[in-house]
């Protein structure tokens, strides 16, 4: 599959529970933090936003646990994101363990774009966010 963005990442010590491997909660980090700098590359300034009073929030997330990372294992997420309606995008976000590409995880983050008064607002002014890869 081919990404719109991809990044790589490196599992530290204290993202791991008692059992050594990394915690759920911490996947959902990995997967925000790669949104992120994806927004940024694509010239979105998550920050200047919402000093506009736009902004973009998680109204679900599905997260599919393939296999489990532990410390010190070097990984990747490919993103991916679709408009799905006037109000509405998907990241589809995928991370892969490094060293032989194991899936680990498959997401589908849906998000909206809220106005100064919490109402969804058209993802119109975000266009270069759905350019095609170029």
């Amino acid at each position: 599959m081919e990404y719109q963005f991809v990044l790589n990442f490196k599992v530290r010590d204290y993202e791991c529970d008692l059992q050594g491997i990394v915690n759920n909660s911490v996947y959902q980090n990995y997967l925000e933090h790669a949104r992120h700098e994806f927004l940024l590359e694509r010239g979105v300034d998550f920050a200047a936003l919402a000093r506009d009073k736009i902004n973009l929030v998680v109204t679900r997330a599905e997260l599919d646990y393939l296999t489990s990372l532990t410390s010190g294992d070097e990984f990747w997420v490919g993103v991916n994101v679709e408009r799905v309606s006037k109000v509405r995008f998907a990241f589809h976000q995928h991370i892969f363990r490094s060293r032989d590409d194991k899936p680990v995880l498959r997401a589908v983050v849906t998000g909206t774009s809220l106005n100064e008064r919490g109402r969804p607002t058209s993802l119109d002014a975000l266009s270069q966010l759905f350019d095609p890869v170029s």
